[in-house]
């Protein structure tokens, strides 16, 4: 048989791994082991790629660290903080707590960087307070796997960080582009939850009192504090990404030692935090230094699955430029025409490619055939990464994958399938803020320095 032959029945293979839920880095994996045979390759070139990757991507060191992050915010219950001033903030609005859960998604995304950290976080919290609140269990857990799409897009994102990496663009620029859409996204949900919730007058109301949300806001304060460090020192050039994220893990890490005996003196554990006093508002409840090692460990956890899937697709570009597939997908894309026809080819790409996977082997494939192209096209490289992942986040309450689906699933226990319905009004608002995002290039790049207006 042809080597043609052979590659199109060990893609057929573990297209049928894949079907079977055989995870995403063995299907890659075994692919690229079989094209490399296949191919006359010696598997040296697989280490050499990989070794390559480990130790030349010092961007990617701020992946594992805002990926802790995100664990010692939630242990720490900065994220449970933040969750209650979204809530006193829209609690009087119908559908408030539901749309204080997509606020609550924005701020944890806006230190954690994560989609599934952000679902699987928020959901826990929210989702059995919007069952007691009166919504209905399906759609709470919808707009729990809603809200994480943003927290790829709202700084810091980890997929940012790994596009910046393949890219050669500067993980700093993406950061300041994703915050106008990051915000957007969340506005364009938060709309349609209201108009979903009233239209089933979904949710109890609670009254507006300014002073729960002073009080609120004040609990929040280091939560607050944290993703102002992050876009602060990111923004003005203080940090670079890798410092910026080894910054924040070690005051979320001093933050949560510290708060824990300060928090059981101060006798605040059962107390609402609207009763408290304001010495006892300003203290999280912490974590013991004991929890610091699982915390840890689960996080390197999330950490071992993503750091290889990273390395396995870089080699998987090159197999896939030997065999001319880079170069069919360039003039297809590229002999659409003008600029517009490129740029919708593309996001079309991304949203099909985002149905079936997941944002990661997403970017790490398309990406590096899709950019140089829109680039040629005049599409601004900071733009172009913003749309494209705005599109990438848009695949993880697509099915048949969703990852955020199955997320929320996880957390609450309700069937992936019971959770379809209930995410298409999000997922109509997502899309109308992609194409806004797409044919308006200022706002993924009016907030860089130099580039305004």
């Amino acid at each position: 048989m042809s080597d043609g032959t052979w590659i199109l029945l060990i893609s057929i293979g573990v297209t049928v791994f894949f079907a079977l839920g055989v995870p995403i880095f063995l299907v890659i994996g075994i692919w690229v082991v079989g094209a490399s045979f296949v191919l006359g390759l010696t598997l040296d070139n697989i280490g050499t790629a990989l070794s390559d990757v480990f130790t030349d991507g010092f961007a990617l060191l701020a992946m594992p660290l805002f990926i802790l992050t995100g664990d010692l915010i939630n242990r720490s219950g900065i994220a449970r903080r933040l969750s209650g001033f979204a809530y006193s903030f829209l609690g009087w609005l119908r559908g408030g707590l539901a749309m204080a859960s997509l606020g609550a998604c924005g701020l944890f995304a806006a230190i954690s960087g994560s989609n599934s950290a952000t679902t699987a976080t928020i959901g826990s919290i929210m989702h059995p307070e919007m069952v007691k609140g009166g919504y209905d269990r399906h759609f709470a857990a919808a707009t729990a796997a809603a809200g994480g799409t943003v927290g790829i897009i709202i700084p810091p994102s980890i997929i940012f960080i790994v596009y910046g990496f393949m890219m050669n663009l500067p993980i700093s620029d993406l950061f300041v582009g994703g915050i106008l859409p990051g915000a957007m996204m969340v506005v364009a949900m938060q709309l349609v939850c209201w108009y979903v919730c009233r239209r089933h007058g979904w949710g109890h109301l609670i009254r507006f009192e300014p002073l729960r949300v002073v009080r609120t806001a004040i609990g929040a304060w280091l939560g607050f504090f944290a993703i102002g460090l992050v876009l602060w020192g990111i923004y003005t050039g203080k940090f670079s990404p890798t410092e910026a994220a080894g910054v924040t893990v070690g005051f979320c890490l001093i933050v949560g030692l510290l708060s824990r005996p300060l928090h059981r003196l101060m006798g605040a554990a059962d107390t609402p935090i609207e009763r408290r006093g304001f010495a006892a508002m300003l203290v999280v409840e912490g974590f013991r230094i004991r929890e610091v090692p699982g915390i840890v460990m689960r996080s390197a956890q999330i950490t071992g699955v993503l750091a290889p899937l990273i390395a396995i697709s870089v080699v998987m570009q090159q197999i896939l430029s030997l065999l001319g597939a880079r170069e069919a997908l360039e003039t297809f894309v590229a002999g659409m025409g003008d600029y517009y026809a490129v740029l919708f080819t593309a996001m079309a790409l991304v949203l099909a490619a985002g149905t079936v996977l997941e944002s990661l082997p997403n970017t790490i494939i398309l990406a590096p055939i899709l950019a140089p192209i829109a680039h040629g096209m005049g599409v601004d490289p900071i733009h172009f990464a913003v749309v494209f992942l705005v599109g990438d986040a848009i695949g993880f309450i697509t099915p048949p994958y969703g990852l955020n689906l199955y997320v929320a699933s996880g957390v609450t226990g309700i069937p992936y399938f019971r959770l379809i319905r209930h995410t298409v009004p999000y997922l109509a608002a997502l899309l109308l803020v992609w194409l806004v995002v797409a044919l308006v290039p200022d706002l993924s790049t009016m907030l860089l320095p130099g580039r305004g207006g």
